[in-house]
């Protein structure tokens, strides 16, 4: 049933020049149906230059939002359309309006991982990939940094700068333990782990490397063993072991499975290619607002001064 899914699916977003985006976190056979696999930072930097009219974004509410202010010309439909992030749910527009009041002048750098009305009252957005990059920017010596506090303190290591952290998190990647890493560790001394920012940061103090999806490929083939232990959420094994074949991947818990990646399957994605349901809408002024942020992280990632 899902091998037909899938032939169904390359045949009709053939058919309708629909471009399906995947998300590293989704199940793999959506990962496998997706034209363009990756973390945040590259599915914004593709969105905006994409020459299809129709999306169909494979992730959750905020990154379709996202390829929405980036390319609002286009069509963007979200296969589960409540596909939401825990993590953008612990942070509002007012919520940072009240932060920003009690502390005046002081830029906003806000993680990707929130929503557009959010980061509508930010100065720059930044994902996992970049967050240090874009802090190390920012013309200021304190920045206010949103939403995810463990993204935060990973940063607050790699700057001068003093950051005023919003107290939100990952649940999924909240969930590992530093006890689970050592137990396997105990059965595969040698083997080399590999941490999200997002993790708590007594994980990342004792992961060999911290870095985004995205970096996870290269630094996994870089690894002097055979075996390399993730700690970021499970779909992310899949693109590991097809790129990286030769080497064993071991997810660091059982516990690293994000509830709303899991909610795109292949019959919501053929759906949303037959149907065009779920496109997904931002109001224009929050829009407006949204874009300077995103514009300003894809500029310094292309070396461009924003200041």
């Amino acid at each position: 049933m899902t091998a037909q899914i899938s032939k169904q699916i390359l045949k009709l977003k053939r058919e309708k020049g629909v471009i399906i985006l995947a998300h590293n976190y989704q199940r793999p056979e959506v990962q496998d149906v997706a034209d363009i696999v990756g973390d945040s930072f590259e599915l914004a930097l593709k969105a905006k230059h994409l020459e299809q009219d129709t999306v169909v974004f494979c992730g959750v509410h905020f990154m379709a939002e996202s390829c929405k202010i980036l390319a609002p010309e286009k069509t963007v439909l979200l296969p589960a359309i409540d596909a939401g992030c825990p993590l953008a749910d612990t942070i509002t527009a007012e919520g940072l309006r009240l932060l920003k009041a009690e502390n005046p002048g002081i830029p906003v750098v806000t993680y990707i991982n929130s929503s557009a009305a959010v980061k509508a009252e930010s100065d720059y957005c930044c994902t996992s990939a970049n967050a240090v990059k874009v802090v190390n920017v920012v013309d200021s010596e304190t920045v206010i940094f949103a939403p995810d506090a463990n993204l935060g303190h990973f940063v607050q290591q790699h700057t001068k700068k003093r950051l005023l952290l919003w107290d939100g998190h990952c649940i999924t990647h909240q969930r590992v333990s530093v006890e689970e890493i050592l137990q396997i560790k105990a059965v595969h001394e040698d083997a080399l782990v590999i941490a999200h920012p997002e993790c708590q940061p007594d994980v990342v103090g004792i992961a060999d490397v911290v870095c985004s999806t995205s970096r996870m490929i290269p630094e996994s083939r870089k690894a002097p063993g055979n075996i390399v232990i993730i700690v970021t959420e499970e779909g992310m094994l899949h693109p590991l072991k097809k790129a990286v074949p030769d080497k064993q991947f071991i997810l660091a818990s059982p516990k690293l499975v994000c509830r709303n990646m899991k909610k795109v399957t292949l019959e919501l994605v053929l759906e949303a290619i037959e149907t065009g349901k779920h496109a997904v809408d931002v109001d224009p002024v929050t829009a407006t607002k949204a874009i300077i942020p995103l514009e300003r992280m894809l500029a310094i990632g292309a070396g461009i001064s924003v200041n």
